[in-house]
């Protein structure tokens, strides 16, 4: 079976800089991906490509066999958590949902409203429908944001650091969403520096530095991975 996703040799450089060299990478149908690695590395700017946020300099990105040239060309297939909310502050919790809904998927008022209350359920948020965000704490706020991306209904779910601005117990409130999505059969990327969560969540573990994958395995092959760059790495991360 065809990857969902096929990345071939994709590289993409900032001010003369090189961020990712020739990356190579097949993502299946429901495949949970995880991406780590050091500041800088790269990982960032890689999903950024994988939903057209960030224009590659060379190589192909493909999702089921369409050319990833652009967000628009793989509109309402590819949902995006970022580290930012980037919620609608002027809007109600419900509204943050129920407005993309009427004006990107069409959908009825109503229809729309009882989409909402059923994501805002699934991410524990029904209770604080008519809040607005500015009053939910970041953890609440970050799981509007997934609800909301969720209510487009992608394929895939891409999320760039969700949790790196939320202390300890607002980030286990959002991991333990994520933990929940990964249990269905979406296929999901996840970058982040918190191992906890990769472990929980991932099937499969990339390790990028300096722009180059040097491991794709299970999280179990990393941790007894001979590599002394990545075992200082995990020292580093589990000080």
């Amino acid at each position: 079976m065809d990857p969902l996703i096929r990345v071939e040799n994709i590289s993409k450089s900032f001010g003369g800089t090189p961020v990712l060299k020739e990356i190579r990478l097949d993502i299946r149908r429901g495949e949970k991906l995880a991406v780590i690695g050091p500041s800088g590395s790269g990982k960032s700017t890689l999903i950024r490509c994988l939903n057209g946020l960030e224009n590659v300099d060379s190589g192909t990105v493909t999702i089921d066999g369409i050319l990833v040239e652009s967000t628009r060309s793989v509109a309402g297939r590819v949902g995006m958590v970022f580290q930012q909310f980037n919620l609608f502050p002027h809007y109600s919790v419900l509204n943050n949902i129920v407005r993309p809904l009427m004006t990107v998927k069409k959908v009825g008022r109503d229809d729309a409203a009882a989409m909402a209350r059923s994501l805002l359920e699934k991410v524990r948020l029904a209770e604080q429908k008519d809040q607005y965000p500015g009053t939910l704490s970041g953890g609440q706020q970050q799981r509007l944001a997934i609800a909301r991306s969720l209510s487009m209904a992608p394929d895939i779910m891409l999320f760039d650091e969700p949790t790196s601005s939320l202390d300890p117990e607002l980030a286990f409130e959002v991991f333990e969403t994520i933990q929940h999505l990964a249990s269905s059969r979406m296929t999901m990327v996840l970058v982040s520096h918190q191992m906890n969560m990769v472990k929980g969540f991932a099937t499969r573990v990339l390790f990028l530095e300096k722009g180059i994958i040097s491991f794709d395995g299970s999280f179990d092959a990393l941790i007894g991975s001979s590599d002394d760059r990545i075992q200082r790495f995990l020292r580093k991360i589990y000080q």
